[in-house]
C-alpha cells in the first residue's frame, strides 16, 4: 500500500509509523530517480498548454510562469529555469494573484481550480506519460515488494481543496493505482499497530489499530484527474 506523509516528519517517527514500509523522498531535494517525479524537476521539452511553441523545463515552471498578479503578468523566463531555484513568484513580491492566462499569448484568466485542472495537472500528467514514465515503472516495481510512504512538503491529494497546496506525492500514488489498479490494497504490513490509550493504561486495555488508506473523497475521484 502507498501512504502520503509529510517531508517534516522526522525520519525516526516515520520509521515508528511505518516500520516495515520503504520510504521515498520524491522532492526536489530527493534523491534520483525519485527526484524526477517531482515537479521542479527539469526534464525540459514540457508542452506548455494552450501555447504553441512553447516548452517549459518544469512542471512548476509552467505554473509559475503563467501566473498574473496584480503588478505582473507572465513571466515566461521561468520555464527556462534548469537549477529547481527561484522559480516561484510571491505575492509579497507582486501582490494579490488575480489567475493563470490560458497560454501564452490567451486573454482568459482562469480561477485557481480551474487552472488546476487545465494547466497544473495536464502538464503533470503529461510528465508522468512522457518523462517520467521510467521513474514511474521503478515506482510500481517497488511497490509490488514493500509497502511505500512518498514523502512531501504538502500531503494534501484533494484537487478541489484551495486551503492548502496540492500534493504531487499524492498525485503521483493516484496516478499509480490507476494504472495499476492492484497497488490501491496491496499491503505488506505483517500485523497491525499495536496502540495503548493513556486512558486505558490504568484498565490494562489495549486496542490496536490497522494501517488503511484514507477513503476518497467524492470531489477527489478520478474525474478530477481524468486528464492522467
Amino acid at each position: 500500500m502507498i501512504y502520503i506523509e509529510s517531508k517534516k516528519k522526522s525520519l525516526k517517527t516515520l520509521q515508528k509509523m511505518y516500520p516495515d514500509a520503504r520510504i521515498l523522498d520524491l522532492t526536489s531535494k530527493g534523491d534520483e530517480p525519485w527526484v524526477k517525479v517531482s515537479p521542479f524537476y527539469p526534464h525540459g521539452g514540457i508542452p506548455v498548454p494552450y501555447s504553441d511553441n512553447y516548452y517549459s523545463a518544469s512542471v512548476e515552471g509552467v505554473w509559475q510562469g503563467l501566473k498574473v498578479f496584480e503588478s505582473a503578468d507572465i513571466d515566461t523566463s521561468k520555464f527556462d529555469v534548469r537549477d529547481m531555484k527561484g522559480i516561484k513568484r510571491t505575492v509579497r513580491k507582486f501582490g494579490k494573484p488575480l489567475g493563470h492566462r490560458k497560454g501564452v499569448r490567451g486573454g482568459e484568466l482562469l480561477d485557481y481550480i480551474t487552472a488546476r485542472k487545465e494547466i497544473y495537472l495536464r502538464t503533470y500528467g503529461w510528465v508522468l506519460d512522457n518523462k517520467a514514465n521510467h521513474t514511474i515503472q521503478l515506482l510500481k516495481e517497488e511497490a509490488l515488494k514493500n509497502d511505500l510512504v512518498f514523502l512531501d512538503f504538502d500531503t494534501n491529494g484533494d484537487v478541489n481543496n484551495t486551503k492548502r497546496p496540492l500534493s504531487h506525492a499524492a498525485l503521483v500514488k493516484r496516478y499509480l493505482e490507476k494504472k495499476y489498479p492492484e497497488l490501491a490494497t496491496l499491503s505488506f504490513v505483517s500485523k497491525p499497530e499495536v496502540v495503548i490509550l493513556e486512558s486505558d493504561k490504568e484498565e490494562g486495555k489495549v486496542k490496536t489499530k490497522a494501517k488503511r488508506s484514507k477513503k476518497t473523497k467524492k470531489s477527489d475521484t478520478d474525474q478530477d484527474l481524468k486528464l492522467f
